[in-house]
């Protein structure tokens, strides 16, 4: 379990799309249709798609729930090693990452990054 190199976008492009990778990446869909996704959503609530209302919002739509139970000084790395199973996608404040089953998906090492909320898939 570790930092896995992950970059969804078709074109190859690490452009400012770290929400966008990583709700695709934690909902098992295209980078295409997340970024449609989050842009629809956005649209509705009047905000920019990588903002985190909205890409919380759109994951709510998925089967995601928020928690906000991060402790200080815990980085991403971290939270993967103490979450084995299940799909996650963390905010940091200035930074969007996916985490499945114990390893974090990004197109850089953000595993020293500190979360301050997370949501989870859940079976509804």
């Amino acid at each position: 379990m570790a930092f896995i190199f992950d970059n969804p976008n078709p074109n190859g492009n690490i452009v400012g799309d770290c929400a966008v990778r990583a709700v695709a990446t934690a909902c098992g869909i295209s980078w295409d249709d997340a970024y449609t996704g989050l842009c629809d959503m956005g649209y509705y609530m009047k905000d920019m798609p990588n903002a985190d209302r909205v890409w919380g919002a759109f994951l709510k739509t998925m089967g995601f729930v928020r928690s906000t139970g991060c402790p200080e000084c815990y980085t991403v790395r971290e939270f993967a090693e103490d979450h084995p199973r299940g799909v996650y996608v963390i905010g940091t404040g200035n930074h969007v990452v996916a985490v499945v089953n114990g390893s974090y998906f990004d197109t850089w090492d953000s595993g020293d990054s500190t979360p301050i909320f997370y949501w989870q898939e859940v079976n509804l």
